[in-house]
């Protein structure tokens, strides 16, 4: 009996529009050490090209549908998606063309994307491939010890511009790697109590109010004495923690301001919610893994005065002080245009610096959530 399923296409794989004649694969991932990945599932990139010193082509491949990174409501790909993209090109360009060893340790200290259009990141019958150029640039480095590095990219979709990002960090060998950690640990404490290691129980928010599918991949709960938002670390969790980690991934206190931001902003919005396509994170210190980390909302704001775009700045503080700070912006689904309300309207929130008791950041109301 003959199979009557057809292959795959292989129609061309699209060029970025400004470098004709370099043309990119999506047949298979980059090695998965060169992205510091454990698993092949989670690696992005396909291919690459250098044109010159500091520039280069780097080809990636999003999936249809993700455990973690899934498509919202509209059909849209997850923007994390574009996050993570750019953290595996930061730590495979370091690798693959500019000679830092895979034995250094990636620290980053920024971490931004934004979106300006949305439409190419429709999700169709087939994966999306996506063309990101690159510009690499270099500072404070004292290598073979440490590499100090920035890029900075823009984002393609079938030959249309439609996003760009930036990640900037250092990259240190084992000896200094060492010293950072202790020296960052120094001057922290740890609040007394038994809020260390408690068992998480999801409180008063379900995975759909956090725009999420499945319980697992909330990274959201409520301390159970003074209702403040805490940061979930399940190191067991596949994606997150694809690897062991000594302290809290980016990525995970990007998913905690994600999810807190879509939390705020989509009260009471939950038929036409809206969408995250701006973020920028700023890492001031190592997260702990086995510390309690409270998320703070400084500022929630509508700079152009209508409710169909709003920012959210977000900190989480641990042992006393911020070790990140996360501000998003969020707009409407593209459709027609809510009139403004007069003049713009901000909600600033006093920033306190969480104590042993906690605080209490800016709370949605949780009225009509089941």
């Amino acid at each position: 009996m003959q199979s009557t399923d057809a292959p795959p296409s292989t129609d061309a794989t699209p060029e970025p529009l400004a470098h004709a004649g370099h043309r990119l694969a999506f047949m298979q991932p980059v090695p998965r050490n060169l992205v510091h990945r454990a698993s092949v599932a989670e690696v992005l990139l396909t291919d690459s090209a250098r044109l010159d010193d500091t520039t280069f082509l780097v080809a990636a491949q999003w999936p249809r549908d993700h455990a973690l990174y899934h498509p919202d409501a509209a059909g849209r790909a997850d923007p994390l998606l574009f996050a993570e993209t750019i953290r595996q090109m930061f730590v495979y360009l370091a690798h693959t063309y500019l000679a830092v060893p895979l034995t250094h340790h990636f620290i980053g200290d920024a971490l931004d994307f934004s979106l300006d259009d949305t439409a190419p990141l429709n999700v169709g019958a087939t994966p999306l491939n996506v063309v990101l150029d690159a510009r690499w640039t270099w500072h404070g480095s004292r290598p073979p010890r440490r590499y100090g590095m920035r890029l900075d990219v823009v984002l393609s979709v079938g030959g249309r511009v439609c996003g760009s990002g930036m990640i900037s960090g250092v990259a240190v060998d084992d000896r200094m790697y060492a010293l950072l950690r202790h020296k960052d640990a120094r001057g922290r404490t740890v609040p007394d109590g038994d809020t260390v290691g408690v068992p998480w129980v999801p409180r008063q928010v379900t995975p759909a109010a956090v725009g999420r599918l499945r319980t697992k991949d909330m990274v959201l709960e409520r301390d159970p004495v003074d209702l403040d938002w805490l940061l979930r670390v399940d190191t067991n969790h596949a994606i997150y923690f694809d690897h062991p980690s000594d302290h809290v991934p980016v990525m995970v206190a990007l998913e905690g301001f994600r999810q807190l931001g879509y939390l705020v902003v989509n009260e009471g919005l939950w038929d036409s919610p809206l969408a995250l396509v701006s973020s920028r994170v700023q890492c001031l210190a190592f997260g702990e893994l086995d510390q309690p980390a409270r998320l703070v909302v400084e500022e929630a704001a509508e700079p152009t005065g209508s409710a169909s775009l709003r920012r959210l700045r977000v900190s989480i503080h641990q042992g006393g002080r911020p070790f990140a700070v996360g501000t998003t912006v969020w707009s409407r689904p593209a459709g027609p245009p809510e009139p403004p309300e007069p003049g713009p309207r901000v909600e600033r929130v006093e920033r306190v610096e969480p104590k042993p008791g906690g605080t209490r950041p800016l709370i949605p109301s949780q009225r009509g959530r089941r």
